[in-house]
């Protein structure tokens, strides 16, 4: 294990091993920073790479302990442009695995992107998308002024249930019908 303790040392497995630090910064790799460790921030420049085997689930957890009306936890996806244009790409969220073959698939993801990005009329888009067939088909999408479900006009059903029947609303994607109560409308 390491440990960044607030006498700015950065601990082993061994109490006994430690770097000591006599500034802010205990530990900076490279001419560019890559990795910058402070009694209160860890501050990459470049990738992080999470990963091993866990038997409950995922590596990384983040846990906030506050109390009261604070909001937390928070994960925060910044792009921070001294440019920034309509249309920018500002955070992907892709989910991932393995198909039968060995390759890497990604079988769903979320975006969001800069629809307008003028100064007091700012406008953000988000689209969700999952694999249908063998290709990444948007599944709900947002713009400002609408948000549409199937934006590809693929053969996807929309369904909403209510507490007593399955297909209150009943949208059908492929034969182009709009059921309520019913789940095959004609």
């Amino acid at each position: 294990g390491l440990t960044l303790n607030s006498t700015n040392k950065i601990m082993f497995n061994d109490a006994s091993q430690f770097i000591q630090g006599s500034s802010a910064t205990v530990l900076s790799l490279g001419a560019t920073d890559e990795i910058d460790l402070t009694a209160t921030a860890i501050d990459i420049n470049g990738t992080l790479d999470v990963s091993g085997t866990t038997a409950f689930g995922g590596a990384v957890t983040i846990t906030e302990t506050g109390s009261g009306s604070s909001s937390g936890p928070f994960f925060n996806l910044l792009r921070d442009s001294s440019s920034p244009a309509d249309g920018d790409d500002i955070g992907i969220i892709q989910f991932q695995g393995d198909d039968d073959a060995g390759n890497v698939t990604t079988y769903a993801s979320v975006s969001a992107s800069i629809h307008d990005a003028s100064n007091t009329t700012e406008d953000g888009r988000f689209n969700l998308n999952t694999m249908v067939a063998g290709s990444s088909v948007s599944r709900m999408y947002m713009v400002p002024t609408a948000t549409t479900f199937n934006d590809g006009s693929g053969d996807i059903d929309f369904r909403v249930e209510s507490d007593g029947n399955a297909n209150m609303l009943f949208v059908d994607g492929g034969n182009d019908g709009v059921g309520i109560g019913v789940g095959a409308p004609s």
